[in-house]
């Protein structure tokens, strides 16, 4: 049977690329093909509806479950084998499922200030031409309306930065040593001392890997005028039926309007004192429940007074 041994289970945008990528270099450990496999989010076929390009991910979900384990089948003997879906701290419902199949796995997550990470989302998707408010709060506040309308969880821009929760929900289901917590400073600011915690977490040699990968951030500027607008519409009707149409004949409609969309280069819009104000009532509670379960503190993500940071 082909399970994986450990799992990176969050958070999105907060280096869970990067990690798996640095941790596909290290001889003892075997990374799965696909980055995000996305098999415990689904007890059966993913949904079929959702927001703008949902259902064309949920087409790629690895759900049954010989696919999964076949992933994992090349890995040769005595390697430990891994997958990094960042969605898998949210899901609850996950948890359980990963517990019922794979009991005595391993889980590394990390977690970044829920501003900052709420923030990067919503760049990721207004780049990508997906988001359609150009306000990154009037996104925020849109979050319940579409979550009643099933989009997916990646649009769940406060939700999934609930770490409080979602940590508590966990550690009733798996014992703390079964958990590493990171933070994204971690492999940003020192990554050969990160990458040796994780090592030493999965019990394999450490001072092999000293680098993380510089994750795959496009450096665009999209602003928010008429042809943006009909070029972000264009893509968000694709993302709405795109998924009736062979993904080569997609991506040979899809690459042009991206490429129209992202033809300025620039700094991508960062987190704004204001906007920071406007969003840390939303996760004031759940930091605090965090930092009761995990023993650990997070006093400067309550913090009002830190400079805006790139996304």
């Amino acid at each position: 049977m082909s399970l994986p041994d450990f799992l990176i289970a969050g958070v999105p945008k907060a280096g869970t690329t990067a990690l798996h990528a640095a941790l596909a270099g290290h001889p003892d450990l075997y990374l799965s093909p696909v980055k995000e496999p996305k098999f415990f989010l689904s007890d059966g076929p993913p949904p079929t509806v959702g927001g703008p390009g949902d259902v064309q991910t949920y087409q790629e979900h690895v759900w049954r479950r010989p696919a999964y384990e076949k992933l994992f089948a090349a890995a040769p003997p005595e390697t430990l084998k891994g997958e990094a879906t960042p969605f898998y701290l949210y899901d609850l419902k996950a948890h359980d499922r990963i517990k019922a199949l794979i009991p005595d796995v391993k889980l590394v997550i990390l977690l970044r200030d829920p501003v900052d990470r709420a923030h990067s989302n919503w760049t990721h998707l207004w780049v990508a031409g997906l988001e359609e408010e150009a306000d990154f709060l009037a996104a925020c506040r849109a979050e319940e309306s579409r979550k009643a309308r099933h989009w997916a969880d990646f649009w769940h821009y406060i939700g999934l930065g609930l770490y409080g929760r979602q940590l508590q929900h966990l550690y009733q289901r798996f014992s703390r040593e079964q958990v590493l917590l990171l933070r994204y400073r971690d492999i940003k600011d020192s990554p050969a001392e990160t990458l040796d915690r994780v090592c030493s977490f999965l019990g394999v040699r450490t001072g092999i890997l000293t680098a993380i990968p510089r994750e795959n951030v496009n450096r665009h500027y999209v602003e928010d005028n008429g042809l943006n607008r009909v070029l972000r519409g264009l893509l968000r009707a694709g993302g709405g039926f795109g998924h009736h149409f062979p993904v080569p004949l997609r991506l040979a409609a899809r690459g042009p309007l991206l490429t129209l969309l992202h033809r300025t280069k620039g700094n991508r819009p960062v987190t704004t004192p204001e906007e920071r104000a406007a969003l840390l009532p939303y996760f004031t509670e759940d930091i605090a429940l965090l930092q009761d379960v995990t023993g650990e503190r997070y006093d400067d993500w309550l913090s009002l007074d830190r400079h805006a940071r790139a996304s």
